[in-house]
């Protein structure tokens, strides 16, 4: 019988360069401040709409135009990338988040705060492709890459839970306004160091950018998180739900069969059907939004079962913050030693066993400790599986395609978080009536069951060439980032 192991010691971490830690000091805290730029705003809605005379039934429209457009853009903005450059479309989106940020801090009106919402969407779905397309190009396929999207992950992760802790401090201590003055000194930073720091150099013969491609799937994505977000609004069977939902659907087979006939498509048929990238974003899609869904579910625990604050109930959630980032630090070794593929799927498995026990919850705050213990856990492994997911769609994936690809990997992360909440408030409110706690309980035990099929869906789905300790495929040369 063999004395080998199956797996793998964990390669030796790789060490940067000076300006390698440069460059990756500006593109992280960037990626950290748009993810809390998703979060910052939600507890401060009640106080916006005092301030500014927007009625209660349109404050969604803050948060919800801001979605629209940050996932709406997201891939056409990843082949812009690739395209015209990424360094020149990461700097370009900074400027226009700062630009944003300051109106926002200053309207007066509502309208005014919405257009610079809308602002601040497109502004994230042109930085965020592109600050993960350059750390990709950097940084070589491999241990290198790995550590660093595990400290991405980590960052992004940990922001969602800090905009949502520091959103309610702002509001509470100085104003609002507050979380908009934020963007605004980090883009002055980024955008002061951001030309001296990044590499970028230039391109060949630049491919045509496919327009009709870019229009369908942009209107398709903005329909689709249109969709989602009026159905946890009014219900899955609204017309303005499903009917927005089919249109959606209409438009991506429009897009679908005009890049199957264009020279030089917006996304190439042939990335699609990687299995990495493909089913490797799907995994992402759903670790996003099983997590983002369970914090909403908790957060209704916290408060309004248990009679907790806003602001306890936001610092007990921060533990799943914790988590995130413990989890972010750890993956690169659970990956080098395990492979992505499998890591995803332990992740997966692990986030289910600590959602589990919470779909038993009762009544008592005897459950805030075991609530904090299983949160804690929860965010470590889903943590794995976003860093696996980031590795596994991206690896193999030629250099002019990055963009591309690290678009897919953005996309599903903010499709994830716009469709776990609504999907899950459907389960819960078909519950409500046999009272808060019973809904709560089957939700999260949905959120659960979710997460065990996404370990069968990649345990199943994903193929990767590389072991334990490799990537998925034979490692480029470290490449130019335009």
């Amino acid at each position: 019988m063999s004395t080998h192991t199956d797996l793998q010691p964990a390669p030796p971490a790789p060490r940067f360069t000076a300006a390698e830690r440069l460059a990756l000091a500006v593109l992280l805290t960037a990626n950290f401040t748009l993810a809390v730029d998703f979060s910052i705003l939600n507890v401060a809605l009640p106080r916006i709409g005092q301030d500014l005379g927007l009625a209660t039934g349109h404050l969604q429209w803050i948060v919800t135009s801001f979605a629209l457009c940050a996932a709406g853009g997201t891939l056409f903005f990843g082949r812009v990338a690739d395209v015209f450059g990424r360094r020149r479309l990461f700097l370009a989106g900074i400027a226009l988040l700062g630009a944003a940020s300051a109106a926002g801090a200053l309207a007066q009106e509502p309208a005014l705060l919405i257009v610079a919402r809308v602002a601040q969407g497109v502004a994230t779905a042109m930085v965020t492709p592109a600050a993960l397309s350059l750390l990709t190009t950097l940084f070589p396929e491999g241990t290198a890459r790995t550590r660093v999207l595990g400290l991405n992950g980590a960052l992004m992760a940990a922001g969602f839970t800090t905009g949502a802790v520091l959103g309610g401090v702002l509001t509470g201590a100085v104003s609002w306004r507050w979380a908009f003055y934020v963007n605004v000194a980090v883009a002055v930073v980024v955008l002061a160091a951001g030309p001296f720091v990044l590499s970028g150099g230039t391109a060949g013969r630049r491919p045509r950018l496919d327009a009709p491609g870019a229009v369908l799937v942009t209107l398709a994505l903005v329909a689709v998180a249109y969709g989602i977000s009026t159905a946890g609004e009014s219900g899955w069977t609204h017309p303005a739900a499903w009917g927005v939902l089919l249109a959606a659907a209409v438009l991506l087979v429009a897009f679908w069969q005009v890049e199957n006939r264009v020279r030089e498509p917006l996304v190439a048929p042939s990335i699609l059907r990687r299995h990495n990238v493909s089913w490797g974003a799907v995994a992402g899609l759903l670790a996003f939004a099983t997590e983002t869904a369970l914090v909403f579910l908790l957060t209704l625990y916290l408060q309004d079962v248990l009679g907790f604050g806003a602001v306890a109930a936001g610092l007990a959630l921060a533990v799943l913050g914790v988590g995130t980032v413990v989890g972010g630090l750890a993956a690169p070794r659970v990956i080098g030693r395990t492979g992505a593929k499998w890591a995803m799927v332990a992740g997966f498995v692990v986030q289910a066993t600590a959602t589990l026990p919470l779909a038993f919850a009762g009544g008592s705050s005897a459950w805030v400790v075991p609530l904090l213990v299983l949160t804690f856990a929860g965010g470590v492994a889903n943590l794995v599986v976003i860093v696996g997911y980031a590795v596994t769609t991206t690896a193999g994936v030629p250099a002019g395609q990055q963009g591309l690809a690290t678009g897919l990997v953005t996309l599903s992360q903010q499709v994830g978080i716009t469709l776990g909440t609504p999907l899950l408030s459907a389960v819960l409110a078909g519950r409500l009536a046999d009272g808060l706690l019973p809904a709560l309980r089957l939700a999260i035990g949905v959120d659960a069951a979710l997460c065990l099929a996404a370990a069968a869906l990649v345990a199943v789905t994903v193929r990767t060439a590389g072991g334990p300790g490799r990537p998925a495929s034979s490692a480029p040369a470290r490449s130019s980032s335009r």
